[in-house]
């Protein structure tokens, strides 16, 4: 997989983008602090790549 032209921080859109699943899923693992991490710049919820994948793999994980 060619990474070079992916983001690093990413919005919940595109979480959800990359896992598949709605902007409302996303939404809600973030407000029920069962997602992945997440940082507030301002208003705005921002992710980074490397740690959404993470946590998915560990989700994977541990299923």
């Amino acid at each position: 997989m060619d990474t070079r032209n992916e983001p690093l921080i990413m919005t919940g859109e595109q979480v959800a983008e990359l896992l598949q699943v709605s902007p409302r899923t996303v939404e809600e693992w973030r407000q029920t602090n069962s997602g992945p991490p997440f940082r507030r710049v301002g208003r705005h919820v921002r992710y980074l790549r490397p740690e959404v994948l993470a946590w998915f793999q560990e989700l994977v994980r541990h299923g």
